[in-house]
């Protein structure tokens, strides 16, 4: 947190010099109307420039306003150091050759960096909500960081769009579930061990009340898909009664946004709780593109779990061993090695 509150306050002299200031007030910016009044998601979209490559926008956002690293990028989006730190510095030379100013978007021109500033807030949030290393598998710093962003965008004339409404259900009806995903002893607890009376009833509320607002117009996005597929979870009442089949529809149009591995990967433990383990097992091995989750300790996770069900212990303690291997945060690492430690004994 000091060290992205530092990072941000290097920016506060560039913006002091592009807002003007009342005479009778100097200490306070004056923002129009029309524009965003919190400094870091100003400086957000700044960074989402059009003329900087979209795949880089993104990347420095979380550089340089949100404080990432190079690593937490690179995991983010399922890549290479190196290719990040290439994202960064083009971004960057693009801004030095064509000379992007440091001025606050208005309407239109405001509207199109949204989507870029989106996929940073979402980032954002989701390394909170399962951090890629440390010691901690929840940063709730972030995710309340994201969700005051997004709320703050949502807010705003140009933000108040319903694929916004849906990221910000999104990140709701997820973060309701922190308190309950670790024990007291910080350990990881998998979705059907949870004390649901531990999951926050007053922003699950919330959630579903911006789940309501994005269903304004004909628009649908991934965001309005993965906030169905949280709602699913969030409104059962037990794990048994979870609504299986209805969230594999929502992954099955999910895909056709976004057919990336990740996505891929959770829809074979839709497919595993609807047709059976073996049939999440064929559809995770088909995986297009599975060479991109080598390094993505929840493939082998998942694979394991699947293995376990069918009681094959084996194949399943191969597969944790990997997980394990590759898991960042103590307890991730902690959960797989019990898991581990049962294929071994034998338990269930």
């Amino acid at each position: 947190m000091i060290r992205r509150e530092k990072t941000f306050r290097t920016k506060e002299a560039e913006i002091a010099r592009l807002i003007e200031r009342d005479g009778s007030a100097p200490d306070a910016a004056i923002f129009p109307e029309h524009e965003i009044a919190d400094d870091r998601l100003r400086m957000m979209l700044v960074c989402c420039h059009p003329v900087i490559p979209p795949e880089a926008q993104v990347a420095l956002a979380l550089k340089t306003l949100c404080g990432f690293s190079v690593t937490e990028i690179s995991h983010a989006f399922l890549t290479t150091e190196a290719a990040i730190a290439k994202r960064l510095t083009r971004a960057k030379q693009k801004i030095q050759e064509t000379h992007v100013p440091f001025e606050i978007p208005t309407g239109h021109e405001l509207e199109r960096r949204l989507d870029s500033v989106l996929q940073s807030l979402y980032l954002l949030f989701n390394e909170g909500y399962k951090a890629s290393s440390g010691e901690n598998l929840v940063r709730e710093e972030l995710c309340e960081e994201a969700i005051r962003l997004t709320e703050l965008l949502a807010q705003h004339p140009a933000g108040n769009q319903p694929r916004t409404h849906a990221l910000l259900a999104l990140m709701l009806l997820n973060a309701a579930r922190i308190a309950a995903r670790q024990d007291d002893e910080g350990n990881l607890l998998r979705l059907e061990e949870q004390d649901r009376t531990r999951w926050n009833q007053a922003i699950i509320a919330r959630g579903m009340s911006h789940l309501r607002e994005s269903a304004a117009g004909a628009e649908i996005s991934e965001y309005h898909l993965q906030a169905g597929i949280a709602a699913c979870h969030a409104t059962a009442i037990n794990y048994e009664s979870t609504d299986w089949a209805r969230i594999l529809s929502l992954y099955d149009q999910l895909i056709e946004f976004d057919d990336s591995p990740v996505v891929a990967l959770n829809r074979a433990v839709a497919v595993a709780n609807v047709h059976g383990p073996e049939a999440g097992l064929q559809t995770a091995r088909a995986i297009p593109e599975r060479e991109k989750l080598d390094a993505y300790y929840l493939f082998y996770a998942v694979m394991g779990e699947l293995e376990m069900r069918l009681d094959n212990r084996e194949a399943a303690s191969k597969q944790f061993r990997k997980a394990f291997e590759l898991a960042e945060t103590k307890s991730e690492r902690a959960f797989l090695l019990k898991r581990l430690q049962l294929c071994i004994d034998g338990g269930t």
